[in-house]
């Protein structure tokens, strides 16, 4: 893990972070723009309109990466694969066995409360003298 104190951020970088995020609200505004019968262009392909926004979606990433927190960001994603790897996973019988587990003492609990709620609902009736 990386504990270094972050550089401060240039203004190079914020101009980058705020034209990746405009270039992605303005992909997704372009995409239900087209879609429209009110756009000069006639009902855009549906396939045009995705490769478009997938296109300007990875303009935007791509610029995003340049920047300091994006490359903090992309080591992140790095580390974090590298974790994964280390995770022990639970075999199947493990993973069923705890899963019915699970379900049963979700089935005990509930039980348990519909009961406590019964004799409340019971016990409320008759101090308030509305039952038998």
């Amino acid at each position: 893990m990386n504990t270094q104190a972050e550089p401060a951020a240039s203004v190079a970088d914020i101009v980058k972070q705020v034209f990746s995020v405009v270039f992605v609200v303005a992909g997704v505004g372009g995409f239900y723009y087209f879609s429209t019968d009110h756009s000069f262009i006639k009902e855009v392909g549906l396939l045009y309109r995705v490769l478009g926004l997938l296109a300007i979606v990875l303009m935007a990433l791509g610029m995003f990466l340049t920047t300091n927190l994006g490359r903090s960001v992309w080591a992140f994603v790095l580390e974090s694969k590298q974790e994964v790897r280390k995770v022990v996973w639970p075999t199947r019988d493990e993973t069923t066995r705890t899963t019915l587990l699970v379900f049963a003492m979700v089935f005990i609990v509930g039980l348990i409360l519909w009961f406590l709620d019964m004799f409340l609902f019971w016990g409320v009736r008759f101090l308030t003298g509305q039952g038998g």
